[in-house]
């Protein structure tokens, strides 16, 4: 009997994580963005002393030079374990997953870092669904081997680049009465316009985000610039409170959901290597509206109007001038300057 399974982060810490490779019997493989976790890390590591066929795949060093798993590549070395750098053929890979004993995937928002364990939102669906481990299988043999994979139109996991900007489009279109999302980013002229359409249809909108101040000051443009036109039809947006917000979750009439690697943001669409999955099983798009209920719960809404944007920006390191904003005299007054 196949079936699938949430886990919430950082409610459930790495346990559903670190249980899965310590009964891995025969195969494990494993993509990341960043792998940093030094429980995981001594994990893997024993999964390979004990005779498991272990591959893991990173992202390789970033276009500034920064490489998050240099230290993690050097000790997966040291072991004698097979690692690989992601594939050159896209900007960044993005995605996270896993796959044990070609039997159990993970889809994943969440990286293996340690902050992402303990001190985000961040979400991951297990698939024991023959359909759905066989495309993460055939997509790490892609990559591993520099190969071109084509999910197709019939793929039952949502990639990028191919059908995930096509796949999100359609599930927002589809809403009809509520949609919780969240998302680090709002940035593809797409994803917005499609959050727009459905706000005008009656669909009532909860969209959390990061604010505006965690955006790269190159992407601050764009970002506010979505932000804002969605706020202005009426969509309500939120920061959450007591978390930082990584996950990547859409929940729509509280009957499926989408969870999964990817950023609404034209890169993550068309040059990274990204992978989410569709459920609409009932008990976890329940507990999903659960969690994004309580999140909105505790949260606050961002303040974009340009007061709250120049001092946000200001706060933080700047940028607002990139979005030709302005003090105004009250506001001068107010922060003595």
């Amino acid at each position: 009997m196949s079936n699938r399974s949430l886990i919430v982060l950082p409610d459930e810490s790495s346990k559903p994580i670190l249980d899965a490779i310590h009964a891995a019997k025969k195969i494990l493989q494993v993509k990341m963005f960043v792998f940093s976790d030094p429980e995981l890390l001594k994990a893997v590591v024993a999964a390979h002393q004990r005779g498991v066929k272990v591959r893991v795949m990173l992202n390789a060093a970033r276009r500034s030079g920064e490489d998050d798993n240099q230290e993690v590549r050097k000790a997966l070395e040291r072991a004698g374990i097979e690692v690989k750098d992601s594939n050159p053929a896209f900007g960044i890979t993005h995605e996270k997953s896993m796959v044990v004993d070609e039997e159990l995937a993970f889809v994943k928002s969440l990286n293996w870092a340690t902050k992402n364990l303990t001190e985000t939102r961040d979400y991951a669906i297990t698939t024991t669904h023959l359909h759905g481990v066989k495309e993460v299988l055939a997509c790490f043999e892609a990559d591993w081997h520099r190969k071109e994979f084509k999910p197709g139109l019939s793929a039952h996991l949502i990639w990028c680049p191919a059908n995930g900007r096509e796949r999100i489009a359609q599930f927002i279109d589809e809403a009809k009465h509520t949609l919780f999302v969240q998302n680090e980013r709002y940035q593809d002229a797409v994803i917005i316009e499609r959050l727009v359409r459905a706000r005008e249809r009656g669909v009532k909108i909860h969209l959390m985000a990061r604010p505006p101040h965690s955006l790269k000051k190159e992407k601050i443009i764009e970002g506010v610039g979505g932000l804002r036109i969605m706020d202005d039809v009426g969509i309500k947006i939120h920061k959450l409170k007591h978390l930082k917000l990584h996950g990547k979750m859409l929940l729509a009439d509280g009957c499926r959901a989408i969870i999964g690697s990817i950023n609404l943001a034209p890169g993550s669409f068309d040059d990274r290597r990204e992978l989410a999955i569709e459920v609409h099983d009932d008990d976890i798009v329940e507990r999903l509206d659960k969690v994004a209920r309580h999140d909105w719960e505790n949260s606050h809404p961002l303040d974009l109007t340009d007061e709250g944007l120049f001092a946000d920006l200001e706060e933080h390191g700047g940028g607002a001038e990139k979005l030709v904003l302005r003090m105004d005299h009250e506001h001068e007054k107010k922060h003595g300057k």
